[in-house]
């Protein structure tokens, strides 16, 4: 008789949840991001002083970008996405070049051809920063996570107080609101059943909103004036333009998005039991490329991948990329219909507060459960996990400590992210690389110290490719 072969297990990030599941878990991630994908538009915009009408075409077509982007990294189609639950949205570290190519003369045309030299340029270097992936080891990668969410948490405490530049700013009443948001989603998280538990921030966010709009926080009247249907068309505000500076400044911000990409592809494979490769990791940021050359041919902006919800899959521990496939579908709905956009953006801030602090809050505790695999005995490693956290919180502490330096190196350094990563890949290579005077490396007394393994990240014993060559 023939014998049937068992059929292979599935991974958890290649299960596909029930449509209910699917759509309350996506429209989870969609809530955890809106606010944030729609911050660039609204930034570079009034930096531009854009009309109402205009503005609005920016945010709309973000959103479509956003999940279209998403798309491509979470389902994939031949070496582009990563494949894993990861949410795309418009990085912040553009935003300031942008808003000086915009104003300085060069308006949204010049964005939009730095824009596309810089998605071209992130697909050539994808399999370059793919084959870098060995200088990531936990040692660094756990540093990363962890100011991955100390540097999300004052985004959390800005929503919390009202929103940055609201006029009721750190009134006792939005911090209440938030509060009563967080006991919300640690009350579900603790005592619900486990379907339940699992969508703890939807019905925080749920919930807080109920409260909200009876105590005055809401204000709907954005969605009578939305339109219901609109659609994003190649090169709106003119065909674009190519100016050397211009692009100079976004192939600076190119390479951050990859460094803060690579740290937030390795958190989610950490979260999700799915290592991630230096193939997949190439394929992912040859997404990223790609999601930017489309921003820039339908009038958005470069996208990377969303540390918030990086957040949220380590809360949930949904792992399913299809959730965050669905949220994607979702933005596509949201882009191409301005009032259901208009709907979710009617959301407090206090809300997102309440429960952005439970989610960038985690994203710091996965950092830490990283760092315990790290052998801290007899080595630098404390030492090169204390800086690299203080040089990346020193821009979230102090946002002005780089102004008088050059646009290029406020580029890379304002942002924590990058600043930690760039910071904790070199004190490594210096710790845990280079031959100390005693003929050891980092100063290590112990012979299990050597190559990667102090940054636990090979057995000991083993010679790392420097020691052979």
């Amino acid at each position: 008789m023939a014998t049937t072969t068992p059929a292979r297990p599935v991974h958890p990030v290649d299960e596909v949840p029930p449509v209910r599941q699917l759509a309350a878990f996506g429209l989870q991630h969609v809530l955890a991001m809106y606010a944030g994908a729609v911050a660039v538009p609204l930034i570079v915009g009034s930096a531009m002083k854009l009309s109402p009408a205009d503005m609005a075409y920016l945010i709309t077509a973000d959103l479509l970008l956003c999940g279209i982007a998403t798309l491509i990294q979470c389902v994939g189609f031949w070496r582009f996405g990563v494949r894993l639950p990861i949410m795309q949205g418009c990085t912040f570290a553009a935003v300031s070049p942008m808003v000086l190519i915009g104003t300085g003369g060069g308006g949204l045309p010049a964005i939009y051809g730095s824009v596309i030299v810089a998605g071209l340029a992130i697909i050539l270097l994808a399999p370059v920063f793919g084959k870098l992936l060995r200088f990531f080891p936990p040692l660094v990668t756990g540093t990363v996570i962890l100011i991955i969410g100390l540097s999300l948490l004052p985004v959390a405490g800005n929503w919390a107080a009202g929103g940055a530049g609201s006029e009721d700013f750190g009134e006792p009443k939005n911090v209440a609101l938030a509060a009563f948001v967080l006991a919300v989603v640690l009350g579900v998280q603790r005592f619900a059943p486990v379907f339940l538990r699992r969508i703890a921030v939807l019905i925080g966010i749920a919930v807080g909103l109920a409260v909200a709009v009876p105590f005055g926080f809401t204000d709907f009247g954005g969605v009578g004036d939305a339109d219901w249907l609109g659609i994003s068309t190649p090169f709106h505000f003119g065909a674009p333009t190519f100016e050397a500076s211009a692009i100079a400044s976004m192939l600076v911000v190119a390479l951050v998005t990859m460094t803060e990409t690579t740290g937030d592809f390795i958190a989610v494979g950490e979260m999700t039991g799915r290592k991630v490769e230096p193939r997949p990791l190439a394929d992912g940021l040859r997404a990223d490329g790609l999601s930017t050359v489309l921003g820039g041919v339908f009038n958005t902006f470069p996208y990377t991948a969303y540390a918030q919800n990086v957040g949220l899959v380590g809360m949930t521990r949904v792992r399913s990329r299809w959730v965050v496939a669905a949220a994607g579908g979702m933005l596509v709905l949201l882009g191409l219909l301005p009032k259901l956009g208009a709907v979710v953006a009617a959301i407090p801030a206090p809300v997102l507060g309440g429960a952005g602090l439970v989610m960038f809050g985690t994203v710091a505790a996965s950092g830490l459960r990283t760092l315990a695999q790290v052998d801290f005995k007899g080595n630098d490693n404390l030492t090169a996990v204390a800086v690299s956290v203080a040089v990346g919180m020193l821009p979230v502490g102090v946002p002005t400590v780089y102004e008088k330096f050059p646009d290029w190196f406020q580029t890379v350094m304002n942002s924590g992210i990058s600043a930690g990563c760039l910071t904790a890949i070199v004190l490594n290579l210096l710790f845990n690389h280079l031959p100390s005077k005693g003929g050891s490396k980092g100063g290590s007394a112990a012979p299990e110290a050597d190559g990667l393994a102090s940054g636990g990240g090979q057995d000991a014993g083993k010679k790392s490719r420097e020691e052979i060559v």
